[in-house]
């Protein structure tokens, strides 16, 4: 006689994990839809959810039989059902590849065992997926995926420290992530250009927040740590809009400093090298992230395109990449942000070298690649963690 309760036993593992596949593929076909609707809307200004959304060609509103995730696409052959117009590949594309992405994230972190951490990867691939075809189109990382995904980041954090979720981290570890990201990226700018520029004054510093104070931010962090030197950056700035125009703090004497602090500390001196120049990112990273806000609520609804962009605006060119960075390195941690630039760095430069030989366009859009190292981040990032603990003898 069969034993229907032991078979039954036996099956629910298997049904309820063939069901969460399942449903992660149906979330990832709804996710790719509101993916495409971002992609289009974002780099133009247009709100998200309001109007419904239209053929591009004709402007006849569509209904919801027409927006029924890669179905309606299928069924209508890739026309408008109104004026029979191509619709395009991007849609069907981006909504299969996000259903193929959950399914997998699904079976990489089960929901069962990583809690809302997995939901987490999931929102943070469809960031990187709408901001690297932004970037492709636009050259511009908006502040609507980049500063909203770091506070996302934040947020996951702390329910991934609810769950005790060892292998993503916990609040404390996605606010370190995230400074240390932005805090990173910004340094290389900063020392790297004043190098570019021959060690000579940038011409018209921000007002009243921008790289300035970032640059203070870093050697002050060095001396005072990143509470004091955040908030020696800050009263910088509230300085400058009390005055109405930029006092001018020498970069001779912060990025000069820099590295005089960081020689010291080499020779014993201070807190010591690692201490730092953990410090000194983390502040940076905070000023260039309080920064970034302060210009997102600041720009007007008009000037999103960096072309006609406000004075203050001018700082964020380039410097999405900076934010992307932080809200990478909130979701994931500080360990698994070094291996998406590592990866994001080896896979530019090579792209770069290819671009050189063939003497095509040489501005390189990073987005996409920091989106790379991050996937491989996620897929590879604690193997090669443990691999690396293990070859140092620390695990």
């Amino acid at each position: 006689m069969v034993n229907c309760k032991a078979m039954a036993l036996t099956l629910w593992p298997v049904t309820t994990e063939i069901g969460i596949v399942l449903l992660a593929g149906l979330f990832g076909l709804f996710m790719g839809s509101c993916s495409t609707v971002l992609i289009w809307r974002l780099p133009r200004s247009e709100r998200l959810f309001s109007p419904p959304s239209r053929c591009l060609t004709c402007q006849q509103q569509l209904n919801v039989s027409d927006s029924i995730p890669l179905l309606s696409w299928l069924t209508l052959r890739g026309r408008c059902r109104y004026c029979h117009a191509s619709i395009g590949l991007r849609s069907p594309v981006v909504e299969v590849l996000t259903a193929l992405s959950y399914i997998a994230l699904v079976v990489l972190f089960p929901p069962l065992l990583f809690g809302w951490g997995t939901l987490g990867l999931m929102l943070l691939f469809t960031l990187l997926l709408v901001g690297s075809a932004i970037d492709l189109e636009t050259y511009t990382l908006p502040d609507e995926l980049t500063l909203v995904g770091f506070g996302l980041g934040l947020v996951f954090g702390w329910l991934n420290g609810q769950g005790d979720v060892h292998s993503l981290p916990d609040f404390e570890g996605a606010v370190q992530g995230g400074l240390f990201g932005a805090g990173l990226l910004v340094a290389i700018n900063q020392l790297g250009t004043w190098v570019m520029r021959r060690f000579r004054e940038r011409i018209s510093p921000e007002q009243p927040i921008g790289f300035q104070q970032i640059s203070l931010g870093l050697f002050a962090g060095i001396w005072l740590g990143p509470w004091w030197g955040t908030g020696l950056s800050l009263l910088s700035a509230v300085l400058n809009a009390v005055v109405g125009r930029v006092v001018r703090v020498p970069e001779l004497l912060t990025l000069g400093g820099v590295l005089i602090s960081l020689g010291l500390g080499s020779s014993g001196v201070g807190s010591g090298l690692i201490v730092m120049v953990q410090d000194a990112l983390a502040t940076a990273g905070a000023v260039a992230l309080s920064a970034g806000v302060y210009w997102w609520v600041k720009r007007e609804p008009d000037s999103e395109s960096e072309s006609t962009a406000a004075p203050g605006d001018a700082m964020a060119m380039g410097f999405g990449d900076v934010k992307l960075a932080a809200a990478i390195g909130a979701f994931l941690g500080w360990e698994r942000l070094l291996i998406t630039l590592a990866v994001a760095t080896v896979v530019g430069s090579l792209y770069g070298m290819v671009q050189l030989v063939k003497k095509a366009e040489n501005r390189v859009k990073f987005g996409p690649f920091l989106a790379l190292g991050a996937v491989a981040a996620v897929v590879w990032g604690q193997t090669w963690i443990a691999q690396y603990r293990a070859f140092l003898g620390l695990s």
